[in-house]
């Protein structure tokens, strides 16, 4: 029987399939039914979308919200620095909550085939999870 690990893509690979809402083990596209609602498993590899137990989904959603952030203080420092000495401290606030609130909603399926991108690059995928893909 041939080595599943052997085939594994390498990890800027995954991460780059990820940020075009693709399956990171094999670039198949179609994961997500709904912005998101996401597939039981990827249709080209059948690769389990949902990996290990049921808190899996929880560092999704904490790695969309650090992803969030690291955004957000991006471009806070971006206005920051291109209007200093009087960057527009009032605007910064009241556009920081609009972003915080919206930036998790449009960043959701990134975030979620990117952090499965990442656990496949540490935890390669095992052959009971390559199951019969779904279409």
């Amino acid at each position: 029987m041939p080595d599943d690990h052997a085939r594994a893509p390498g990890a800027l690979l995954m991460l780059a399939r990820a940020l075009r809402r693709r399956c990171p083990h094999c670039g198949a596209g179609g994961l997500f039914t709904g912005w998101f609602r996401a597939r039981t498993r990827c249709p080209g590899c059948g690769l389990t979308l949902l990996r290990g137990d049921e808190g899996y989904a929880v560092g999704t959603y904490l790695f969309n919200l650090v992803v969030s952030e690291l955004l957000l203080m991006a471009l806070l420092a971006g206005v920051v620095i291109g209007t200093w000495p009087e960057p527009p401290w009032d605007g910064l606030a009241r556009w920081s909550v609009v972003l915080m609130v919206v930036a998790p909603i449009l960043l959701y399926p990134f975030a979620r085939l990117l952090f499965l991108a990442a656990d496949l690059a540490f935890r390669p995928a095992r052959p009971e999870e390559l199951g019969r893909p779904t279409g």
